[in-house]
């Protein structure tokens, strides 16, 4: 019985023992994980730490925008230096470092993908439109923002930190395969998404799904009303055309509420320089053109003033110049540039007396391909921009082995100059773009006065469910089962890569696109309803719509590795 007795633990001992074992175990269940597919628990914690970093970076901006220190003019101008050169910087070095033309060769799934991703998104939201039985003008408003989800902004923050934070996520078909070159592929792979989304969102979206109420039939007989009621005390002014673009030359005394509306400028439109009120107001461009003029619409060719008889005005204003600059230029300055426009003037005139002595047929099939050719370098022109142009110029060095050797191997010159400061200036992209999409979120739901419509009064509701069913639920559900048999069966060397399937999940539940928000404030379409939409998706909805769809993602990976 002594013995016994001595042979039982002291009653401090066990308690302490307990006491241990409680603190101890949710550590372990923690990390006794595999490393290719955490357990629940375990997701839940790095998916709220991948979501966190994103709040926490996107917070600041918020509170300052909050607080009146940053304004959509601010907010603009970061977001325009950010795509015209932080982001640019960060393409060109996640991409060049680490492509090659053999992967280059596997992207073309891609486009693929993005056609089913939209035609799922649009099937769904005209099916729930039709559930809700909203007019078109509503319909569209629905299949915007079911269609166009947010492909920049939060996934590219997302598949950053989910690449530094889930391990397994290496591709076994890359040796020493590391967390930076997931993080860059997935940047490859979420650009290309937004490139085809921007190209469809500035033209489908912005002039027909978010199109101005004067498009829809329906609402002619109330505009009519509206005009009456506005001109009922006003004489009708004979200058239109030169109201219409305001503050174009400094005036900007009745501009401040257009201001607000000009949030975004898309990418690759080149503003007309040098051009007049005068010279625009006088011409036969329509209202149309001058009220797109005035929103920064701005043509990328002349063509819109060519046809208005403006063409030549416009073709010769650089000979123009060239010659008053050489009337003062003195010395060897001026003779070189008296000789070149000479010279320019001589083989233009050789050029046409040339092609006038062609036969007519000839004539016809020149000038039909020429203008063919114009119209193909203007539209290539117009669609480029400068993360475009970054992608092309990472294309072009990851292709050549020996220039991809010449800025990014260790020790070289190029690499500790020219490619440590384009790493430096990319460095700054992804903190720039969430801090602007705090600031965006703060100005989108904060409570200023809209202009009161009365049907968005009274459907205001019914639009939000309908359209975040639209963007970050259905779809997702449709889309899980076509994307995990893809990645199971299709034998393409892409879909084995995992963060890829992480940003297909990604994009299928991503929230709807800011730049909706600009356009809808553009062309004054729900703009009460979009803020509560933008706050509904990124702050309410975002973490247990992320978690999901990661969790999804990995599930499916392991699935397709099954045999």
């Amino acid at each position: 019985m002594d013995s016994a007795v001595a042979l039982t633990p002291p009653t401090s001992f066990r308690l302490a023992v307990m006491a241990q074992n409680a603190y101890e175990m949710p550590l372990k269940m923690f990390q006794e994980t595999a490393p290719s597919h955490p357990s629940l628990s375990h997701l839940c914690l790095l998916v709220f730490e991948a979501v966190l970093e994103v709040v926490c970076v996107s917070l600041p901006g918020y509170i300052v925008a909050r607080l009146g220190h940053f304004d959509a003019d601010k907010q603009k101008f970061l977001a325009n230096l950010n795509v015209m050169l932080f982001t640019p910087c960060l393409i060109f070095t996640k991409l060049a470092s680490q492509l090659n033309a053999e992967k280059l060769s596997d992207l073309a799934i891609i486009p693929a993908i993005f056609i089913v991703q939209t035609l799922v998104s649009w099937i769904v939201s005209i099916l729930v439109a039709k559930g809700f039985r909203f007019n078109k003008r509503a319909s569209n408003f629905v299949t915007a923002m079911g269609v166009f989800g947010n492909s920049n902004s939060l996934p590219i923050s997302l598949v950053l930190s989910l690449s530094q934070t889930i391990k397994g996520l290496h591709w076994d078909r890359i040796p020493g395969d590391n967390d930076d070159e997931v993080g860059a592929r997935g940047i490859l792979y979420l650009l290309i998404f937004q490139q085809l989304g921007q190209l469809v969102r500035w033209s489908w979206g912005y002039h027909v799904l978010l199109a101005t109420k004067d498009k829809y039939p329906e609402y002619q007989d109330d505009l009519v009303e509206e005009g009456q009621y506005r001109y009922s005390d006003e004489e009708p002014s004979e200058q239109e055309p030169e109201i219409l673009i305001g503050g174009l030359d400094g005036d900007t005394e009745d501009d401040g509420e257009s201001n607000d509306s000009e949030d975004y400028i898309p990418a690759g439109r080149t503003p007309l320089a040098n051009t007049s009120r005068a010279s625009l107001a006088g011409s036969a461009v329509d209202d149309a053109d001058l009220l797109n003029f005035k929103k920064g619409n701005f043509p990328a060719n002349v063509h819109v003033l060519a046809k208005n008889g403006l063409e030549d005005d416009i073709l010769s204003f650089p000979r123009i110049r060239l010659q008053d600059e050489t009337e003062v230029e003195q010395g060897a300055v001026g003779r070189v540039k008296r000789q070149l426009t000479s010279f320019s003037d001589r083989a233009v005139g050789a050029t046409a007396r040339q092609y006038q002595r062609l036969p007519q047929p000839v004539q016809t099939i020149l000038s039909f391909s020429f203008k063919s050719l114009a119209k193909a370098v203007n539209f290539a022109w117009e669609f480029m921009n400068p993360p475009l142009w970054a992608m092309l110029c990472a294309v072009i060095v990851a292709s050549v082995p020996k220039l991809q050797q010449l800025f990014f191997e260790e020790g070289s010159f190029v690499k500790n100059s020219v490619t440590n400061a384009v790493q430096s200036s990319g460095g700054v992209a992804v903190p720039l773009i969430l801090v602007v999409l705090g600031a965006n979120l703060a100005r989108n739901t904060a409570a200023h006065e809209f202009p009161l419509d009365p049907e968005e009064e009274k459907i205001g509701t019914k639009l939000l469910i309908a359209s975040l069913l639209s963007r970050m639920f259905l779809p997702t559900l449709i889309m899980v089962p076509i994307l995990a048999l893809t990645a199971k069966y299709l034998p393409i060397s892409i879909l084995d890569d995992p963060i890829f399937i992480i940003v297909c999940f990604l994009l299928t539940g991503a929230p709807s696109a800011l730049q909706l928000a600009q356009i809808c404030q553009i062309n004054n379409v729900y703009e009460k309803t979009m803020g509560r939409i933008l706050f509904q998706s990124y702050v309410i909805w975002i973490l247990p719509s992320t978690l999901f769809l990661v969790m999804m993602a990995l599930e499916v990976i392991e699935w397709a590795k099954v045999y």
